[in-house]
């Protein structure tokens, strides 16, 4: 059986790990190699894109972290989860949801929903 919190869970860690040798084993422990990630604003692919996209985020948002929202569900290979993303202690500012397939436990590909941004 699938542990849907423990994948939600992990790729929320993933997103948080600042250190790049840490992150690189999380990112190995829950995407597959030929993982897909897209956005509306964003895309990338394998592990070595995703981690470029997490550096990104990091760099934009210096001191913002993702925390899970709700409890993630799913049914056969899909999962969905939402996460917020803000300074720690406070409401978040950005909010959205993220519906992956799931291959062998982990994350093949991923698909982003913005559903709070900021104004412009």
């Amino acid at each position: 059986m699938i542990d849907l919190n423990r994948i939600a869970q992990n790729y929320i860690i993933a997103w948080n790990e600042a250190d790049a040798d840490r992150r690189a084993a999380l990112l190995r422990a829950v995407f597959t190699e030929d993982v897909s990630y897209r956005d509306p604003l964003m895309q990338g692919d394998g592990h070595e894109g995703v981690a470029a996209l997490i550096d990104g985020v990091q760099q934009r948002f210096a001191g913002f972290r993702f925390s899970l929202k709700g409890t993630p569900d799913g049914f056969a290979d899909k999962i969905r989860f939402s996460w917020n993303l803000g300074p720690e202690g406070t409401p978040s500012v950005i909010e959205g949801t993220d519906i992956g397939t799931i291959e062998n436990g982990r994350l093949k590909s991923v698909t982003g929903f913005l559903d709070k941004v900021p104004a412009q």
